[in-house]
């Protein structure tokens, strides 16, 4: 990741994608008037929950070494912000962490989670398209980190799964699909 940034020219893949294709198809469809009416990707989130966390303050640190690894950011702890007692949860004890993902390096994570993670989805059948949020933004969960192969099989402790949402400037679902299939989001046929 020590290659990303303006000053050396590099520009990932689905960013280009994205201005050559992408644009230029969806201002077709919707009959946009300009470049800048036709959605795009704002952010990724990535989000890993962690139960044990509250007893083990070892998880935490893997979990978040997993997750710095996978997006190439450090993530922020998340604390409980009030105290549920089924859950024998006090606030203020550690219960994730998400890392929010912009730029150039929100472009290289959803290239390799499509071109190489997603693949590697056991008995994978395609994305399912209801899930969006009636604003054009794309949620998922992935049920374990071992599908991306930045992550160590040997050093992980315990397979966990996290939680990517995909924010474009999308005002409507159907803009927002549109926006995610023609980037290459797997879906699944109507």
């Amino acid at each position: 990741m020590e290659g990303l940034g303006k000053d050396n020219g590099y520009v990932p893949r689905l960013r280009v994608t994205y201005d050559e294709e992408v644009v230029p198809e969806l201002m077709e469809v919707f009959s946009y008037e300009n470049r800048l009416q036709v959605p795009r990707l704002e952010k990724v989130t990535v989000n890993m929950g962690i139960g044990e966390g509250t007893t083990n303050p070892k998880a935490v640190k893997a979990a978040a070494s997993d997750l710095a690894i996978i997006t190439g950011q450090r993530p922020v702890i998340i604390k409980a912000k009030r105290s549920v007692a089924g859950f024998r949860l006090r606030a203020g004890m550690t219960v994730g962490c998400k890392v929010t993902i912009r730029g150039d390096r929100m472009y290289e994570f959803l290239d390799r989670l499509l071109s190489i993670a997603l693949p590697r989805v056991r008995d994978f059948r395609g994305l399912p398209r209801k899930s969006f949020d009636g604003h054009g933004n794309y949620s998922m969960g992935i049920e374990e980190q071992l599908i991306f192969p930045e992550v160590d099989y040997d050093k992980i402790d315990k397979i966990r799964g996290m939680d990517i949402t995909v924010v474009t400037s999308a005002e409507t679902d159907d803009e927002g699909e549109a926006l995610l299939e023609t980037l290459g989001f797997p879906f699944k046929a109507k």
